[in-house]
């Protein structure tokens, strides 16, 4: 499309340079040529819009600011290589948490929802501070069980290890188990996206929303919550914390992506799962293991 579009914009502009001006047909012809153009700098103008549109009709995003870091520390990317040429693209949000090594996202960076590798551990790594800092690939730990046919958003978590502690951003702190009843709820918090989205312009954006219904747990103990966050591709793993600055969930997917609509608790929302159950007993495992273990690395 962007070729027919390229094509027909270098044709348009051909014909307004070449017809002489004394004709009038000529005249009729740069009219139309330029009425040509401004329709798909509108067109182009429109389709940015749409792009970079918020999911629900309120949008309070905006850039993360060194305060907010300070304020949520652990903020991270992780960045895999993509593109042909082999350039490391941003991927997801990821989260330095309880320990200079330990990392946690979702684990569907690596697995689709059957379950099948869609990306190697060797092809990604962790940015935070301005420095990239490379996995353990056998570190490797999936919320679903080993023999999963499928992921669900309550086991869409993966801790890894870090192949040395970061220097200088301290983790975020290991999350309390949330006090949280489940049911309908109007829970404000705060969405901290530290490597955006498709469509938030920023490189990465913060929010106040809120978490309207928190689903009963699953067979691991962890509960799905449903809020009206903004997100986009590439905003998973997103933190939701609330105000008083704790990390209560981590963002997995939204259904409508890029689908501007008014929220909706069946058909039109997104789903973080809360740090608490089998993701929070991992953590503070991995966590203890890390504190056990000789520093000779």
């Amino acid at each position: 499309m962007a070729q027919h579009q390229h094509r027909f914009t270098a044709q348009m502009t051909l014909v307004a340079a070449e017809c002489p001006r004394r004709h009038a047909w000529s005249r009729t012809m740069r009219r139309l040529a330029l009425a040509g153009l401004a329709a798909m700098a509108s067109a182009a103008a429109s389709a940015d819009e749409l792009r970079m549109a918020a999911l629900y009709p309120h949008d309070g995003r905006r850039d993360l600011t060194g305060a907010d870091i300070t304020r949520y520390p652990g903020a991270g990317v992780l960045f895999c290589h993509r593109r042909p040429d082999g350039i490391p693209q941003k991927a997801a949000a990821a989260w330095l948490v309880g320990s200079p090594r330990l990392v946690v996202m979702n684990a569907h960076n690596f697995r689709n929802r059957r379950m099948e590798v869609t990306r190697e551990v060797e092809d990604c790594f962790f940015q935070i501070g301005g420095r990239n800092y490379g996995f353990v690939p056998a570190s490797l730990r999936l919320g679903a069980a080993p023999d999963a046919k499928a992921l669900h958003i309550t086991d869409d978590w993966a801790l890894i290890d870090l192949t040395e502690a970061v220097v200088g951003p301290p983790p975020q702190p290991v999350p309390d188990a949330p006090t949280l009843a489940t049911g309908i709820a109007e829970i404000p918090v705060v969405m901290v996206s530290p490597g955006g989205h498709e469509n938030y312009r920023g490189p990465s954006s913060t929010e106040t929303c809120a978490i309207h219904q928190i689903d009963p747990p699953t067979e691991d103990d962890i509960r799905r919550a449903r809020h009206n966050c903004n997100d986009g591709f590439g905003g998973s793993g997103s933190g939701l914390f609330d105000l008083s600055g704790r990390l209560v969930a981590m963002q997995s997917a939204s259904l409508s992506m890029n689908s501007r609509r008014p929220f909706d608790l069946d058909f039109h929302y997104g789903s973080a799962l809360l740090f608490e159950g089998a993701l929070l007993a991992a953590i503070r495992q991995a966590v203890a293991v890390e504190g056990e273990a000789p520093k000779t690395r």
